[in-house]
């Protein structure tokens, strides 16, 4: 059967599994376009403040090329958006880390694949008006008054604003890093001493890394004793007399050990009788 006139109306439609396919382009020149697919998030393991089910939308099949304030603009006109979440996978809500304040010397490594995104409405409503989103056209991501720099225009933007830096912003920016840094270790570091040699409640006592006295670094002697031991280990390991010709060669050495002790014999009893033969003059 030949497709209606309203279904040529928009690009968009619904495909199994709950999902609506939201066509969007890249530019307003780009001859394919590309499909986002929507749904509702009905996952009630994971009913909390930051993902209500009733207010969640699901996004699959994001491209590298759509970051989140394109996602802002192409749902904003379903609903007041709270919050935008984007993931590599679908997954879990992890628990919130503080976020650390964004820095202008170093670059975070952004995920070079499709991702997934959680977008969180203010209201219920929008959730159910993203669904039935359909445009006739496909929606463009880079238009000319937000355009998206990608390939040599965003790498020649990335160039201009770290190669001229400021020595003393660069060298605070390092050591409040360092501090954060030191404060967390030694927050761990007295967390673990704390719990260290303590049973739990089931009489399980966790055994920590660290250990009471530390480590004293290798000398040059103590190396070579290491080496040494680890040489006799493997030697005694391996297969001795395993083989016939192994047997064979064993037997000519013990012989070869014995005709040369018993030549060494002869030479010290001809000496001790030398030694004893007397001689006046």
């Amino acid at each position: 059967m030949a497709p209606t006139r309203k279904q040529h109306a928009s690009l968009a439609f619904e495909i199994p599994g709950g999902f609506t396919a939201i066509p969007v382009k890249f530019q307003l020149t780009s001859k394919s376009h590309h499909y986002l697919y929507v749904k509702e998030h009905r996952v009630r393991s994971e009913n909390n403040t930051r993902r209500p089910l009733d207010r969640t939308l699901f996004v699959l099949n994001i491209p590298p090329y759509c970051p989140e304030e394109c996602l802002y603009r192409i749902l904003s006109p379903c609903g007041l958006i709270q919050s935008i979440e984007l993931k590599e996978k679908p997954g879990p809500e992890e628990e919130p880390e503080p976020e650390p304040a964004p820095s202008k010397h170093f670059r975070t490594q952004s995920s070079k694949g499709f991702l997934v995104a959680y977008v969180v409405f203010k209201k219920a409503s929008s959730v159910t008006a993203a669904k039935k989103l359909r445009p006739k056209e496909a929606i463009v991501l880079s238009t000319e008054k937000q355009p998206i720099k990608t390939g040599l225009q965003r790498w020649v933007a990335q160039y201009s604003s770290a190669s001229l830096l400021q020595a003393d912003e660069l060298q605070a920016e390092v050591d409040a890093f360092m501090q954060a840094h030191d404060k967390r270790v030694a927050e761990e570091s007295a967390r673990l001493a704390e719990g260290d040699g303590v049973p739990d409640g089931e009489g399980w006592v966790k055994v920590t890394r660290g250990g009471r006295r530390p480590a004293l670094p290798r000398t040059e002697a103590a190396n070579l004793r290491a080496v040494e031991a680890e040489r006799r280990r493997r030697a005694k390991k391996e297969l001795l007399n395993f083989y016939t010709w192994q047997h064979r060669e064993s037997k000519r050495e013990h012989i070869a050990e014995l005709r040369k002790k018993f030549e060494e014999d002869k030479q010290r009893i001809a000496m001790m009788r030398e030694q004893r033969k007397f001689k006046p003059y």
